[in-house]
Order: C-alpha cells, then sequence, then structure tokens
C-alpha cells in the first residue's frame, strides 16, 4: 500500500459542485488518503430539462452545475472526511482572499490548490466568426484571472508544503469551435511553467494536468459514439483518472516533478 503522505493536509478543490466531476473525484481520493478539503464552487444557471438529468448529457451536466455542492459533501462525510465549503467567485480578487482566509481560520494553512474550476460558451459564440467581448472575458475571468489569483494567493500564505494543480485539456494548443476556451487554458499551461520557476525556491510544485474527453455527466451516447473514434485507447476517460494522477503529483513522491504539463487523455491530441 502507499502512502502518499497526505494525512492532514490541506487541500484546497475550486469547481466541485458537480458529482460527476473531476473536482469531486479528486476530492474523493485525497480523502480516502486522509487529507482535509476545502471545495469552493460557483452555482452557474443555464437552461436545463429536469426530465432528462438521470442520463448523461449536457441536461444532467448544466443541472449539476447550476447546484450546490451537497452530494458531494454527503460522499465526503461517508469516507470519514469533514469538507469545509464555500460558494464563491474565484474571479474576484476580495473574494478569493476571502477564502483563503476562511480556509486558514478552519484548517490552519493550504498546502494543496487544485484550480479545477473553469467557464466557456456553451451557445457556440466561441468562434471567430461569432465570438463576443462577454464570451472572451467571461472565459478568461475564470480560466485565467481566477485561476493566477488563486495561485497568488496560495503562495503569498505558503507553509512548509507545497503542491499546486492547473487543470488544462488536451486540445488547448488547437482548440477549433472553442478558441477562446482553448487560448484561456493554453495560457494556463503557459503560467503552469513560468510559475513553477518562481514558486520552486519556496519548494512549491506547479503542474497542469490536461484531460482529453472525461466524462462528467455531459457526453451523451450520440457524443460517445463520435468521439470514442478520436482516443487511441478506445474509451472516454473517467474523472477517476484524472483524480489518481492529480494524487500522485500532490503526494510526497512528486516533490521534484515541476512546471509539467500533463495529458491524461488515452492518446488523444498528443
Amino acid at each position: 500500500m502507499i502512502d502518499y503522505g497526505l494525512q492532514d493536509r490541506v487541500a484546497l478543490i475550486t469547481g466541485a459542485n458537480n458529482p460527476q466531476g473531476i473536482g469531486a473525484a479528486t476530492a474523493y481520493a485525497l480523502a480516502r488518503e486522509g487529507a482535509k478539503i476545502a471545495l469552493v464552487y460557483k452555482k452557474i444557471s443555464r437552461p436545463f430539462d429536469p426530465e432528462k438529468v438521470a442520463q448523461n448529457g449536457v441536461d444532467r451536466y448544466f443541472a449539476a452545475n447550476a447546484g450546490s455542492a451537497d452530494t458531494v459533501v454527503r460522499k465526503l462525510q461517508a469516507l470519514g472526511c469533514d469538507p469545509w465549503v464555500l460558494e464563491s467567485d474565484i474571479s474576484k480578487e476580495e473574494e478569493v482572499a476571502s477564502i483563503y482566509s476562511q480556509v486558514r481560520a478552519r484548517f490552519g494553512r493550504v498546502d494543496i490548490l487544485v484550480n479545477n474550476a473553469a467557464d466557456g460558451d456553451m451557445d457556440g459564440l466561441d468562434t471567430i466568426t461569432k465570438i463576443t467581448p462577454d464570451v472572451i472575458d467571461d472565459t478568461f475571468a475564470v480560466n485565467v484571472r481566477g485561476s493566477l489569483l488563486m495561485i497568488r494567493e496560495m503562495i503569498r500564505c505558503r507553509g512548509e508544503y507545497g503542491r499546486i494543480i492547473n487543470l488544462s485539456t488536451d486540445a488547448a494548443q488547437t482548440f477549433a469551435g472553442q478558441i477562446a476556451y482553448g487560448a484561456s487554458k493554453a495560457t494556463l499551461e503557459a503560467l503552469t511553467r513560468s510559475i513553477a520557476l518562481e514558486a520552486a525556491p519556496y519548494g512549491i510544485t506547479v503542474n497542469c494536468i490536461a484531460p482529453g474527453p472525461t466524462q462528467t455527466g455531459w457526453i451523451d451516447a450520440e457524443l460517445e459514439e463520435a468521439v470514442i473514434p478520436l482516443i487511441p485507447m478506445g474509451k472516454l476517460i473517467q474523472p477517476e483518472n484524472i483524480a489518481d494522477t492529480i494524487l500522485f503529483l500532490v503526494s510526497k513522491q512528486a516533490c521534484m516533478i515541476t512546471g509539467q504539463v500533463i495529458k491524461v487523455s488515452g492518446g488523444k491530441a498528443l
């Protein structure tokens, strides 16, 4: 049995209200290793059909992201974890400061940051012919500014242990049809490398995971059939696949791995 050295480490995870999401899966994985968990989320309201939320597809995904983190909290409690939870907007500097202040008040410190929160256009407006200033601003506000503010505050209040994980996408460098989203994630990959160099003297590692098509509830049967041929491993990525990679990167064993962008994509977009 592997000891990842995470007993009583404090992990702060953003974008954690989707029970099928990467944030939730990461929280479960770290909690099983004895970490203390702090969850941050923001409800994103988009129209969905309540009669379709029982099956994978956009309705299930929209419903999950419009809700609270109650389901995630209950599962963590079943694992013996007593999580701290806050609804907040990481794109706002004052709210980021408040997040860290409250987590430190509860747990004393933050050892691990997982920047999982993300936003992007879901109405087909993220193309060069249709994109609007609002789409650009809203996407970069969360994916770049919010992640960067969370990292800055983490380093400002650093302790003797530090692990930062950013979430990108496997297609960040070429994402036709979602150009602002892809560009925001490519920016996050660049920030990962630069910040890793600045954070290294403090003993803080900074790495990035770039998932391929991951079943977080949004891929319906029709889309799955279209996507599977693009994945050399022949199956969708699961949130647990991402969480397992994060688990290693935040462990004591990964103390010399930093500035890396690791694709967990089943071979897609290499």
